[in-house]
């Protein structure tokens, strides 16, 4: 069940959105994760001007995800996005469609996210930036179970290129949202998940 398709879109809400870990989105959390991609994509340096484009891209992601999923704005708007919204609003603009077809804003979310990844800059996720992603959202004991994961999700292309490029996570990140079924190619994309 750890791989079901409900428990990969939780685990995007609560490891990606939900900054402030109090169980739903708001713009809050936008908000403090733009602060969170320019200093992690600067590797501490956080210029004013990557912090404007990041408040932006978050900020209409967050735009973005609250017109879709908050599905009780009407009459009541009541500025929050539960987990339950969120699968809803994925179940109707992602489930069966290729990155091309997603929401404009989930896609530069799903872009500053490899970037952020991609410490060395070369376009390449290796599996040390691999593992060094999963370790921080993760508590995880054995390097192995990360290594299985990131090995889960290379094709032949993929080793020859060293790793996942952006064109490949993109796809990946697309199957891990798009694909209900429980042995989803990219299941292991944020390495082993749990319940």
């Amino acid at each position: 069940m750890a791989y079901s398709w409900d428990n990969r879109v939780a685990f995007v809400v609560r490891y990606l959105y939900d900054i402030d870990n109090n169980g739903y989105l708001d713009a809050h959390d936008f908000h403090c994760l733009a602060l969170r991609t320019c200093v992690l994509e600067g590797k501490g340096d956080c210029s004013a001007a990557r912090l404007q484009k990041y408040q932006h891209i978050m900020l209409s992601l967050w735009e973005e995800i609250a017109q879709l999923a908050d599905f009780d704005k009407v009459p009541d708007y009541d500025g929050v996005v539960t987990i339950d919204e969120f699968k809803n609003a994925i179940q109707h603009s992602c489930i069966g469609r290729k990155y091309d077809d997603f929401p404009q804003a989930l896609k530069a979310f799903i872009e500053t996210n490899f970037r952020m990844i991609d410490i060395n800059d070369d376009g390449v996720m290796g599996v040390e930036e691999f593992r060094y992603d999963c370790v921080q959202r993760m508590v995880l004991e054995d390097i192995k179970v990360i290594d299985d994961a990131y090995n889960s999700l290379l094709n032949d292309d993929d080793r020859r290129k060293g790793g996942l490029t952006l064109s490949r996570y993109q796809e990946l990140f697309a199957q891990f949202l798009s694909d209900q079924s429980e042995a989803c190619p990219a299941k292991m994309l944020f390495g082993p998940l749990e319940l």
